[in-house]
């Protein structure tokens, strides 16, 4: 702001009431406590919110009862009040901090003016933990209902679905605008020649970015300029890059704004996806394979953007280190537990930001159909890695690691072997190699199906699996070679019985086939197995009696009629 604009807000302030909640008047002689500062800071934001102010103001240099301008002697080198916004930040809820400190000239003496944000909606403003309100005059702590009401503002509004006042498609970035045109028309091929004609107006509110030509927040953080961001404060659209040594020690950091379309991908860019050459040398176990898979580092980090709590000011931050990657954003976890997204695998009943879920789905960054977690789990299955480890135990936080190694030889081998096992299964088994607690219930049921073994609370993965791996390896190999042996057998049996019931087949064949196979893969095998000596005309249902049973194509009586 200029002086002269300074200057008429001040003018305005002093015309103000004694009794006005949301502007406080202070001498502020040098040596103004910190702490009653900062209460002043919370106090002052929270009425700001009540009252519906777009801030609160601090003003050091003036006489509370009679608005006489004195001046301050308060900080009055510029960096010491510039170290204010760190200092306060430190002991605020959600790192909130000035919008602004001014210094302003007046003839009876220097003003300081400090600019103070409303609490953000749903969030209060606390200073070392506590709530602060004013009654009239007096610096208080928040009462309930006032603390109640802040809180259930986030709960009726959508946040990113909030307009940003004064900003203009000239705010969001051309390229950004063109990836999501590019995205748009993947999703929806069929509009792909009509999307081409729409002018980027037309086109932001039909991806559902924009709202009747208005910029929305969720076009700010996807879209938007670097320097557009200003406009969403005090709220964040930051991904921080942390790179780790195996001592846990910074070695590289790099931090990225909007437009979060293109910027997630720098992100990803930035993750060193290293080959790793696993230990077990088995004919099942690749050499190599790359440490994580791209579509679950995309996924973990889409996530992030969309379901983050921006209200509460925080960044998203993705921790590498050389085995695992750490994602974390602020908010609670909507849908209370994993277990529960596991096992609905639907679509949430709420979103914390469901305008920006939209517009990210609309630009081909997430899918509604709710799987995306729990394909998450079945992608690490798949390649032999841990589950990914949710913590959801931190208040406002919430942390997903991403390992990207084998951990225990013998939870790869139940993965590579039992493959009808359950998902929940796997992920208690996984607990167990993490050295996690599991429940009674759960120790139970993997004991029951020999999965584990010691004592609680020190389970194992049971070796006993494991020592399975090289025979059905071995197995797999050469199963090409012995399914000859083993059509040969089923021809001999017709032979014998003429016909046979598929259940008479599998019978017969179970005791010959390798005993590192589950019962069910077995019955699996015959079943293909006979598909295939039907489609070669070796076999053929035989209609002739009622049931399904199976006989030879070309029968030793036929052949020789």
């Amino acid at each position: 702001m200029t002086q002269k604009e300074l200057e008429d807000i001040l003018d305005e302030l002093l015309k103000l009431p004694d009794e006005t909640e949301w502007v406080e008047f202070k001498e502020a002689k040098a040596g103004f406590d910190f702490k009653e500062l900062g209460q002043y800071f919370s106090a002052l934001s929270n009425e700001a919110n009540l009252k519906g102010k777009n801030c609160a103001w601090l003003v050091f240099g003036v006489v509370d009862k009679t608005h006489a301008v004195v001046g301050s002697q308060y900080r009055p080198l510029r960096k010491d009040l510039d170290s204010l916004k760190y200092e306060v930040a430190k002991q605020t809820t959600g790192g909130v901090t000035f919008v602004e400190i001014f210094d302003v000239v007046h003839p009876n003496g220097r003003v300081v003016m400090f600019q103070i944000p409303p609490a953000i909606r749903g969030v209060p403003t606390a200073w070392q933990g506590h709530y602060y309100g004013r009654d009239g005059e007096s610096l208080v702590p928040l009462n309930l209902g006032e603390l109640e009401q802040i809180r259930q503002q986030s709960r009726s509004e959508d946040w990113s679905a909030g307009i940003v006042e004064g900003a203009t498609i000239a705010d969001l970035d051309l390229a950004a605008i063109k990836r999501a045109r590019d995205e748009f028309k993947k999703k929806n091929t069929s509009l792909a020649a009509e999307v081409d004609g729409w002018d980027d107006a037309t086109f932001l509110n039909k991806a559902k970015v924009c709202i009747r030509g208005k910029i929305t927040r969720a076009a700010i953080i996807l879209l938007g300029k670097p320097e557009s961001e200003v406009m969403l404060s005090p709220a964040k659209a930051q991904i921080t890059w942390i790179l780790k040594d195996e001592k846990g020690i910074d070695k590289d950091y790099a931090h990225f704004h909007p437009p979060l379309l293109l910027n997630s991908e720098a992100v990803f860019g930035k993750i060193r996806n290293l080959t790793y050459r696993y230990l077990k040398k088995s004919a099942l176990f690749p050499d190599e394979v790359s440490r994580y898979d791209p579509w679950v580092i995309r996924e973990a980090l889409h996530n992030c953007i969309a379901h983050q709590d921006y209200s509460l000011q925080g960044r998203i931050n993705v921790v590498e280190q050389d085995d695992s990657l750490l994602f974390t954003n602020r908010g609670s976890f909507l849908p209370k537990s994993v277990e529960a997204v596991i096992q609905q695998d639907s679509p949430p009943d709420v979103y914390r930001n469901q305008f920006l879920v939209n517009a990210m789905v609309g630009l081909n960054m997430i899918d509604t159909i709710g799987s995306g977690i729990k394909r998450m789990f079945e992608t690490q299955r798949k390649r032999l890695f841990p589950m990914p480890d949710f913590d959801l135990t931190e208040e406002n936080r919430i942390k997903v690691k991403i390992t990207g190694k084998v951990l225990d030889d013998n939870y790869a081998a139940v993965l590579l072997t039992q493959t009808e096992l359950s998902l929940p299964t796997i992920i208690s088994l996984d607990r167990v190699q993490k050295h996690y607690p599991i429940s009674d219930d759960e120790a139970k049921a993997l004991r029951t199906v020999k999965l584990i073994e010691g004592r609680k609370p020190n389970f194992v993965v049971s070796a006993k699996i494991a020592a399975l791996t090289d025979t059905k390896a071995e197995y797999i190999k050469h199963r090409s070679l012995d399914k000859q042996h083993y059509k040969g057998l089923v021809v001999e049996y017709l032979k014998k019985f003429e016909v046979a019931e598929k259940s008479d087949i599998e019978e017969f064949m179970l005791d010959k086939l390798s005993e590192s196979l589950t019962v069910k893969q077995k019955r699996d095998f015959v079943r293909n197995l006979l598909q295939e000596m039907r489609r070669e005309g070796t076999i053929r249902p035989d209609k002739a009696r009622r049931g399904a049973k199976w006989g030879l194509a070309n029968p030793p009586s036929e052949a020789g009629a």
